[in-house]
C-alpha cells in the first residue's frame, strides 16, 4: 500500500509539472517543431547517452573494488544497462539503483557491498555535479536575472556540495553516536569507504570518470538542441542545463518527468531564452533516456532474466538496504 502511494504521488508531480511546463510554451509550435527534428542528431544524442551508461559503468566498477569485491568491465556495463532500463520503467518501485544492488549482491558481492558501492556512485555523481555546478555559478548568474532564480540555484548548488561533505564528515570523523544504530552504522560504514576511495589512485579516476559523463550530459543537451533547431551555444547548455540535471536528481516524480521540463522551462525563460527550446531539449533527452532504457529490457532479457525476478529483486533490495 505504501509503495502504490508512492508512486501515485510521483505519477501526480510529473503530471503536474508537466501541464505546468505545456501552459507556458504555444504546443502548436512545439508538435511543428518536433515534427521536424532533425534524425541525425538524434541518433548523437542516444550514442552519447549511450557513452554515458559506459563511463558511468567504468566508475562504478572501480566503487565496488574499493569495497571489497571484483566486477568486470562488460558486467559492469551490463547491470548498468539493465539499471538504466528499471530507472525508466519502474522508478517507485526497483528503480535502477536498487537493480544495480540486486544483480550484485546475487552475483557473489554479498549485500553489504552492492549496497555500499552503489550508495559511494550515486554520491559520488551528484557531489561532482554540485561541483560542476557551483565552479560555474558565477557565468550562470550573468545569464539569470531573476533574483528568486538566482537565490534558489545558488541554494541548490552548495546545498548538493554540502550534504555530500557532511556524507564524508561521517566516514572520517569516526564519531561514536553513529555506531549506535543500525542505518547510522552503515552509513558510517559507506562513508568510510569513500573517504579512504578519496585518498587513492582510483578516487583520482574515478573523479574523472565524474566529470567526463556531465560533460557528456552537456554535449547531449546540446545534440538535442541542434536535433531541434533551437538557438543556444554548448557554453549556454553548460550553464543551464547541469543545474536542471541536479535538480531533476530529487526523486520526486517519474524518472525525472516533470521536473526536468518544469526547469528547463524556466531556465531558458530567465535567461531570455525561447521556453518552447527548453520543453523540447528536455523532451527529446527524456525520450532517448526511453530508448537506452529499452537497450537496457532488451540486456536484461539477453541475461536469461525473467519478469518473476522483479518482485523477488524488490523485497530482498528493501529487506537489505539500510536507508528502508
Amino acid at each position: 500500500m505504501r509503495r502504490l502511494l508512492s508512486l501515485l504521488i510521483k505519477a501526480a508531480v510529473s503530471v503536474l509539472l508537466l501541464y505546468l511546463s505545456l501552459r507556458r510554451v504555444d504546443l502548436t509550435n512545439v508538435g511543428q517543431r518536433l515534427s521536424e527534428i532533425d534524425l541525425r542528431w538524434i541518433a548523437l544524442v542516444v550514442a552519447g547517452i549511450c557513452i554515458q551508461v559506459f563511463l558511468s559503468a567504468q566508475r562504478w566498477r572501480e566503487i565496488v573494488t574499493a569495497c571489497g569485491t571484483k566486477l568486470t568491465s562488460a558486467t559492469a556495463l551490463r547491470y548498468n544497462f539493465i539499471g538504466q532500463f528499471f530507472s525508466q520503467v519502474l522508478p517507485s518501485t526497483v528503480g535502477g539503483d536498487a537493480a544495480r544492488i540486486w544483480l550484485v549482491a546475487r552475483g557473489g558481492a554479498g549485500w553489504p557491498a552492492a549496497i555500499y558501492s552503489v550508495l559511494i556512485d550515486r554520491v559520488v555523481g551528484v557531489a561532482v555535479l554540485a561541483i560542476v555546478v557551483v565552479a560555474c555559478l558565477p557565468w550562470t548568474l550573468n545569464l539569470i536575472h531573476d533574483r528568486i532564480a538566482r537565490v534558489g540555484l545558488t541554494a541548490i548548488g552548495f546545498g548538493a556540495l554540502g550534504a555530500s561533505l557532511v556524507f564524508l564528515a561521517l566516514g572520517a570523523s569516526q564519531l561514536p553516536v553513529m555506531e549506535r544504530w543500525w542505518l547510522t552504522r552503515h552509513l558510517a560504514t559507506a562513508s568510510r569507504l569513500a573517504w579512504r576511495l578519496c585518498q587513492t589512485a582510483a578516487g583520482a579516476r574515478i573523479a574523472v570518470l565524474s566529470f567526463a559523463i556531465h560533460f557528456m550530459t552537456v554535449a547531449v543537451a546540446w545534440c538535442a538542441a541542434m536535433a531541434a533547431h533551437a538557438t543556444i551555444d554548448i557554453v549556454q547548455v553548460l550553464f543551464l542545463v547541469l543545474p536542471v540535471i541536479l535538480i531533476a536528481t530529487v526523486p520526486v516524480s517519474i524518472a525525472g518527468w516533470g521536473v526536468r521540463e518544469s526547469a528547463m522551462v524556466l531556465a531558458f525563460g530567465y535567461a531570455g531564452l525561447a521556453e518552447s527550446d527548453g520543453l523540447i531539449v528536455s523532451i527529446l533527452y527524456g525520450i532517448a533516456n526511453l530508448g537506452v532504457g529499452a537497450i537496457g529490457g532488451i540486456v536484461w532479457i539477453a541475461s536469461g532474466y525473467r519478469w518473476r525476478s522483479v518482485k523477488r529483486m524488490e523485497t530482498d533490495t528493501q529487506a537489505h538496504d539500510p536507508s528502508a
